[in-house]
């Protein structure tokens, strides 16, 4: 088990559905990270951005994306995380995988498809909530839309890290900013979102505000709105295990169901 876990995220602008090009922008991205990184956050949709055309850039789970995902991984030494559109048994998926340098593979699908651009008329929806336990600390990890829904995110499994990817649109960051500060302060989490910048192929623009908050709610990154960057964040138990002891504000949460 780590008492620190490094995290770097990149806030990077994609090429509008061009795997081949994006794959290539974030390798010479992970090349500038120095060594000694536990994980690695790309956007959501990274290869494409966000795309309601699934059936040209949809890429199967042997596909030349994850398999990319696999060496960068096996090369960093860090796991690799974002989403991407995945085909399997005649569905699409917006599914992010957690792809550790053994080569190991978890995946979640997104649970919440955004109706507001179509999402849900083209993807399946997941519904699985996902726990991966890395270097001994306990993720989360979920998809842009998803961070709505606070039910779906609650801390009942004592997580240590809520982690979302994201295309986020700048016309709505306020509740990108709000929502990502509240999850950590409910869930005495910290919590990693790392967003897009730039236009899309549909004029879309995207202002990033990737950062990571504290159990308190605080803002620990560096990075900053509007511009491609990327910044490594130390997370550290003991500022967990310092604060849940102290306020055991999990102690007295709510019992509920999920259908």
């Amino acid at each position: 088990m780590q008492d620190q876990l490094k995290v770097a995220l990149i806030q990077s602008n994609l090429v509008w559905e061009n795997p081949k090009q994006n794959r290539k922008n974030f390798e010479e991205k992970m090349e500038s990270i120095s060594n000694g990184v536990d994980v690695i956050v790309l956007p959501e949709m990274f290869s494409t951005g966000f795309t309601m055309k699934p059936e040209q850039v949809a890429e199967t789970m042997d596909g030349k994306t994850v398999v990319w995902m696999q060496n960068q991984a096996l090369k960093t030494g860090a796991a690799i995380v974002g989403s991407l559109v995945i085909s399997e048994a005649g569905n699409y998926y917006n599914r992010l995988l957690f792809v550790e340098p053994s080569g190991n593979i978890t995946i979640y699908d997104k649970r919440h498809t955004f109706t507001l651009a179509g999402e849900d008329k083209v993807y399946t929806a997941g519904k699985q909530k996902v726990i991966i336990d890395y270097k001994g600390w306990k993720i989360c990890p979920m998809v842009c839309y998803d961070l709505r829904f606070p039910v779906w995110a609650r801390n009942v499994e004592n997580y240590d890290v809520l982690l979302y990817v994201a295309n986020w649109p700048k016309a709505r960051i306020l509740a990108w900013d709000t929502l990502l500060k509240a999850r950590a302060i409910e869930n005495m989490s910290y919590v990693v979102g790392v967003n897009r910048v730039g236009l899309d192929g549909t004029q879309i623009e995207y202002s990033g505000n990737s950062a990571v908050y504290d159990v308190l709610g605080t803002d620990i990154s560096a990075i900053r709105p509007n511009k491609e960057q990327i910044d490594v964040v130390s997370l550290e138990r003991n500022h967990i295990n310092f604060y849940r002891n102290k306020l055991k504000f999990l102690d007295d949460k709510d019992a509920f169901s999920l259908k």
